[in-house]
């Protein structure tokens, strides 16, 4: 947004003002709604207008009936509002004058190396670039094992941590390959290098993902899936659809995520996709239904997700992407799109079960599935335990570097609120803005 086009915004008190600061930090979107609405003049209608949004879209979010997860949208609310990128985590906005601090000289702590400017000890890119044309390519089947063995290695940090300090490492790898593919010669190593290059799309994708940055996750996914289509891999075509699919369910657009889920299941189904490739992409049918409600479309696809998980047999070819799919998965997928349609009674004991059964450093994932137990505890009418089972995870949310699963706590936080007064409810939201602070 130009200077000249730029919108009139909220008021400099009310940017000032601590509660406006407190909600930008929490990309609370309810309660930024509400202060522009009555401190700062602007009615929904008008916050729509300024954000594109319908005003009844405006009224959901600010009831906290709906929250705003897609990154093109939160930039929306920065322009149009005029909300300082740095507030809602975002880069300065075009609009923005420069800050004070960002005219200033940078100072650089001194290196152990005694240079005071990093550039001085490490060789610039286009140097590496000359370095790696002269040594030539160096292919081997060791070579590309090494590949596969650093993706599997970046999958398990992923979970560990979070994707946001990897993504430097991964898209790194990412050029090396591509680079290894227009040196390669022989289509068994570029098939081979196809291979790499998409998954490590795949995952920089997904690091985007879980970051929130749907944009960014969207451009790498459909690089993944243009490079797995110059191999013809249908599969793991699949698995990127299916990726998009669980993306397009957090961006609330339902009819895509369908789209993509059943999109997916047909291209894995008629390119050898296996029983446990077809259970895990059902489930993310499932999970596109149940995210509107349809409840025979959604037990469906959980029945045909369940039926395909026991036909898998040790003999079958499954791609190592879908080895994480096991029976404490699908249990906790069951759970989870049980819960989403307000079945609690029957969720619960999966989602539990699964949490005792899950491995002690997928930390994301426990996080994860810790917050969708206490959504469902909270269902039943059990707030303390609801507020316990999230406040006993909140140690494993603030370890990890993922927006996804702090924005699901944040949620969970306005479902409190008409418990507010309750000790319970106080307990968490005191431990929940230490945990994130």
């Amino acid at each position: 947004m130009t200077h000249g086009s730029r919108p009139q915004g909220l008021p400099e008190r009310l940017l000032a003002s601590e509660a406006m600061i407190s909600a930008c930090r929490e990309r609370d979107f309810s309660q930024i709604f509400r202060l522009a609405a009555r401190r700062g003049g602007i009615h929904y209608t008008g916050i729509g207008q300024r954000v594109s949004l319908t005003a009844s879209r405006v009224g959901e979010i600010a009831s906290g009936k709906r929250n705003i997860r897609d990154m093109d949208v939160i930039e929306r609310v920065a322009d149009g509002l005029r909300i300082p990128g740095h507030m809602l985590g975002l880069a300065r906005r075009e609009w923005e004058e420069p800050r004070a601090d960002e005219n200033a000289p940078n100072e650089v702590a001194p290196s152990l190396l005694g240079a005071t400017n990093p550039a001085c000890v490490l060789p610039g890119a286009d140097l590496d670039s000359i370095l790696a044309v002269a040594a030539g390519p160096k292919l081997s089947p060791s070579t590309v094992r090494a590949l596969h063995s650093s993706i599997e290695d970046y999958w398990r940090r992923d979970d560990e941590h979070g994707g946001e300090a990897l993504r430097p490492a991964v898209v790194g790898q990412l050029r090396y390959v591509i680079e290894l593919i227009k040196e390669a010669h022989g289509e068994e190593f570029q098939q081979s290098l196809y291979g790499v290059a998409a998954e490590l799309a795949r995952l920089t994708g997904w690091t985007y993902f879980d970051a929130r940055q749907y944009s960014q996750a969207r451009m790498y996914f459909t690089e993944a899936l243009q490079l797995a289509k110059m191999i013809n891999n249908r599969p793991f075509m699949a698995n990127v659809l299916s990726c998009m699919s669980l993306q397009a369910t957090y961006e609330d657009r339902p009819t895509d995520a369908i789209a993509l889920s059943t999109a997916a299941q047909d291209c894995a189904r008629l390119h050898g996709g296996t029983p446990r490739v077809m259970s895990m992409l059902s489930m993310r049918e499932a999970f596109a239904h149940a995210t509107v409600g349809d409840r025979s479309a959604t037990h469906a696809a959980i029945s045909e997700a369940h039926r395909q998980f026991e036909r898998i047999s040790v003999a079958d070819p499954d791609p190592s992407w879908v080895t994480y799919f096991d029976e404490a998965k699908l249990t906790v997928d069951t759970g989870i799109a049980r819960g989403q349609l307000g079945e609690a009674a029957a969720a619960e004991p999966l989602v539990a079960e699964a949490l005792r059964r899950s491995h002690p450093s997928n930390h994301r994932g426990r996080a994860f599935h810790s917050f969708w137990l206490a959504n469902i505890q909270l269902q039943r009418g059990n707030l303390d335990q609801a507020c316990r089972t999230a406040r006993e995870a909140l140690p494993l949310a603030s370890t990890i570097d993922s927006e996804r699963v702090v924005g699901h706590f944040r949620e969970f936080r306005q479902r409190l609120v008409p418990y507010r007064k309750e000790p319970a409810a106080r307990d968490f939201e005191n431990q929940l803005q230490a945990a994130l602070h």
